[in-house]
């Protein structure tokens, strides 16, 4: 491997050896997430069909939900004690950290009150309109203009098509907390490998409806009728 920066070789032209590889074997994220989930699987927790990173443990006095993703957990549930049992579990297998209740993870920020959680993206989208140097664009009233219609026109081809996928990609991750985006995302989902000046532009105007409200998310209640499905 080459010589890291800061690091003076005794000779020009060396190179390091590598003993050992921590992060990069082909096979290490396999292995862990094999070896974790085997520990799950012990403690009673079955694989959900739908996502193979989630857990769900459902008794008649608790709901217990395990979300992973590569070496982050994320409890949820009813019962305290059951939580505090899976942790200790955990610290001793794998000699984990606990960083206390959820406030932040991939993009989405978790406010708790005592009227419920609300899940929102705001920061993601900030830095959204700051990669795409729009922070001082004008709000939109909406997602779309309700006069145009979204088609494959013969218009101008938008140069940088990697750019228009990524800015359409991460509208569609902002989705996760903004179901009112999601019809327009979906429409300019279709342009993909041949987007024009048009379609990039009624991205941007997603961005700009967004920042109406940046701060607008989901909210869900300590109690509902989905808490009653669970515990049935």
């Amino acid at each position: 491997m080459r010589v890291p920066q800061g690091v003076i070789s005794p000779k020009p032209g060396k190179v390091c050896k590598l003993i050992k590889s921590l992060y990069g074997l082909k096979q290490a994220r396999r292995q862990w997430f094999q070896k974790l989930t085997t520990f799950l699987f012990t403690h009673g927790f079955p694989q959900a069909a739908s996502d193979h990173t989630l857990f769900i443990k459902s008794t008649s006095t608790s709901f217990i939900v395990i979300l992973i993703y590569v070496d982050d957990i994320i409890l949820a549930g009813t019962s305290l004690e059951v939580f505090d049992e899976l942790k200790a579990a955990l610290h001793k297998a794998f000699c984990n950290k606990n960083l206390g209740q959820l406030k932040f993870f991939l993009g989405l920020e978790v406010a708790r009150t005592s009227k419920g959680i609300s899940l929102s993206q705001r920061k993601y989208y900030l830095e959204l309109l700051e990669d795409v140097d729009l922070t001082s664009c004008k709000p939109a009233s909406t997602p779309l203009d309700p006069s145009t219609r979204l088609y494959q026109d013969g218009g101008s081809p938008y140069p940088d098509i990697t750019a228009y996928r990524r800015l359409v990609g991460r509208l569609l991750y902002l989705t996760t907390t903004r179901p009112d985006i999601s019809f327009a995302t979906q429409q300019l989902k279709q342009f993909m490998s041949s987007p024009t000046e048009t379609h990039y532009k009624d991205a941007l105007r997603v961005l700009g409806y967004i920042k109406r409200s940046p701060s607008r998310g989901l909210f869900f209640p300590p109690i509902s009728r989905f808490t009653n499905l669970w515990l049935q």
